[in-house]
């Protein structure tokens, strides 16, 4: 991915325009003539959740991921609300969709239904060790495989899945 590319869709994460509510979708404007200039976020630009595909495309990565937890990493969905059967549930899911689709970029429903994400304060109560940060990767990384998510925007999620994850670890 060009470094262009990566540095706007940091700098349109970090944004305090994607922090907030808005009301229209942002662009992340081609600072290709201007390497050095801030990236300018624009109506009907590309950030990450439009290059992943939109709500249902996050959606259908959210379902995938928690499938592919459930299969896989029992001791990990076991943290989250779960299914009889062991699988982990709806409101499990949705939540996280709603949370995905605005830290992506898009709408921020997530935020106007729970307040700010918080995740370190939201992770306190589970003990985040080496073995639970991979294994939440190892699922995020298999979902990104089967929805094909593909570069540009799949380098950039693979370092970002990767720095939050480590923020989140809270054990040795």
């Amino acid at each position: 991915m060009s470094t262009v590319l990566t540095d706007a869709i940091h700098s349109a994460l970090r944004s305090p325009c994607v922090a907030r509510c808005r009301a229209t979708p942002l662009r992340i404007a081609d600072r290709a003539a201007k390497p050095h200039s801030v990236a300018v976020l624009e109506p009907e630009a590309q950030t990450p959740f439009t290059l992943v595909g939109g709500a249902d495309r996050v959606r259908a990565l959210v379902e995938s991921f928690y499938d592919i937890m459930s299969d896989r990493e029992p001791d990990l969905s076991r943290l989250h609300r779960c299914t009889p059967d062991g699988r982990v549930d709806r409101y499990s899911r949705d939540r996280f969709a709603l949370f995905l689709i605005g830290w992506l970029g898009g709408p921020q429903d997530y935020i106007a239904q729970y307040g700010h994400p918080r995740l370190r304060m939201r992770h306190a109560r589970v003990p985040v060790d080496i073995a639970m940060r991979d294994a939440w990767l190892r699922c995020m990384t298999a979902a990104m495989d089967a929805m094909q998510i593909a570069d540009p925007v799949r380098t950039f999620l693979d370092g970002r899945f990767a720095d939050v994850a480590y923020a989140l670890r809270n054990v040795e």
